[in-house]
């Protein structure tokens, strides 16, 4: 899935299950990658005007990025494969060529919502429609972790860390939380703040890592779906604590789309979110809720 992942269960016995964690992202992977050309996602997008019948896991993802664009108002969707392309992003990032000459294709246009693709629950089948492919990217990263973590916590308090999209089953074997760095972007190896979590879901988004040059100009990989381009915005770097990791993912992204000022509007009016915001210019926001979760760096 592009990044580092990080699983760990809190008891004194090695669990047995702790083992097969590789196994199960890499059957996920091979479901959901847009960068296998063998994966069934891939094999998904080429199809298009008629019903296809995919697996559990697609169609779990598929609903799950669903939900997200509901919660969001569109603001994260799926069907931005064609745009992220456009963008530069066609490849596994560290396989990018960072100095790609920028090339717009006129025919591009705004995305359809995911509402506008037919499909049967029945019969678990999906249809797309013509010049439409998908893209669940960090949808599935929330969703492999929180499946991860269901599995695991029955042999303990579990904790996965999908490249930044953090799921967490309760408090730690001993009562107590974890203790969650926000990382600092401007100064590498170190936190601007330490989170106490219990059950929950923290993501992180931002253009700090996955960004590239194209004609002199920085490109990211979020896409604002009203532009088909990367989001312009003033924010580095959006963590978001939600009741699931799910939640949490489509959250930080959609903040970062909307900006410092609209963002942290939109996290106030939800009492179940939390967040944080690093700007361009270093300067840290929190919303109210924030702070119930912060951790003081001078006693840590």
């Amino acid at each position: 899935m592009g990044c580092e992942m990080l699983a760990v269960v809190d008891r004194e016995t090695e669990p047995a299950m702790l083992s097969q964690v590789p196994a199960w992202f890499e059957e996920w992977e091979q479901s959901l990658s847009r960068f296998r050309y063998d994966s069934e996602l891939t094999r998904f997008n080429q199809t298009h005007e008629q019903p296809v019948h995919v697996s559990e896991t697609l169609w779990d993802v598929f609903q799950a990025a669903r939900k997200a664009e509901q919660m969001t108002d569109g603001l994260v969707t799926p069907t931005l494969l064609d745009a992220i392309n456009e963008a530069g992003y066609d490849r596994p990032f560290d396989m990018l060529p960072h100095l790609a000459p920028l090339t717009v294709d006129p025919a591009l246009t705004i995305s359809p919502p995911l509402r506008a693709i037919a499909f049967g629950e029945s019969t678990r089948t999906i249809t797309l429609p013509a010049n439409m492919g998908l893209d669940f990217g960090g949808v599935a990263k929330g969703w492999a972790a929180h499946q991860a973590m269901q599995r695991l916590q029955v042999e303990g308090a579990a904790l996965i860390d999908a490249g930044g999209d953090i799921s967490i089953s309760g408090p730690r074997a001993d009562g107590s939380p974890w203790q969650i760095g926000i990382a600092d972007p401007f100064h590498a190896g170190e936190n601007i703040e330490v989170l106490h979590l219990n059950a929950c879901g923290v993501a992180t988004s931002g253009k700090d890592r996955r960004r590239w040059t194209r004609d002199g100009l920085f490109q990211h990989h979020i896409i604002d779906p009203s532009t088909n381009q990367p989001a312009e915005t003033d924010l580095l770097t959006v963590t978001v604590i939600a009741p699931n990791v799910m939640q949490a993912e489509a959250a930080a992204k959609a903040v970062f789309i909307l900006g410092s000022r609209a963002g942290l509007e939109w996290i106030d009016s939800r009492p179940a979110y939390a967040g944080a915001f690093i700007l361009d210019n270093g300067q840290v926001l929190y919303s109210e809720n924030m702070k119930k979760y912060l951790y003081s760096m001078e006693t840590a």
